[in-house]
């Protein structure tokens, strides 16, 4: 079956839990639910928050959900690893291991790209450690290095309206 791709909803953090770990531990167990549901670093991530101008797509097969990006408009004083500024939302993508190289993260991304673009975003930005394979992805996008956050692995995608 192929992926069909809907809105996130508020509701949705386990969801959003479940994508985080696996975000986080991309490389390998390092960190456990519990860490994501209690560490400041990574419990953000979990919450959409609409009313911020948070929003995402899941993309769903016959067994539920298999990915998820989302855009969040964290404040300064509370920042992920991808932070430019409180105007860019920084993204998360997330696809199950068992749905990957599907051309599902490359649907989301986009997905997200065109809502970003109609709801007036001008700036995303995400945070990808050096060594993700996800980073070949970002870049055929169109992402690009943050100047002064390479270490971290910033990269941000300027949105041209006329796109």
């Amino acid at each position: 079956m192929a992926a069909t791709f809907r809105p996130l909803g508020a509701h949705e953090s386990r969801l959003l839990e479940e994508a985080t770990l696996g975000n986080m531990n991309w490389c390998g167990p390092r960190f456990t639910a519990q860490d994501v549901r209690d560490r400041r670093e990574f419990a953000h991530y979990t919450r959409l928050v609409p009313q911020r101008g948070d929003f995402g797509v899941v993309a769903d097969e016959a067994d539920g959900a298999v990915g998820v990006v989302w855009a969040l408009f964290l404040p300064a004083d509370d920042p992920g690893y991808g932070f430019v500024d409180e105007r860019t939302a920084e993204i998360s993508l997330w696809v199950s291991e068992d749905s990957r190289r599907k051309g599902i993260g490359r649907a989301l991304l986009r997905l997200l790209v065109d809502e970003a673009r109609a709801r007036g975003v001008r700036r995303l930005s995400l945070s990808v450690e050096a060594g993700n394979h996800a980073q070949a992805l970002y870049l055929s996008e169109g992402f690009t290095d943050w100047p002064g956050g390479q270490a971290d692995g910033v990269m941000v995608l300027e949105l041209d309206e006329s796109r």
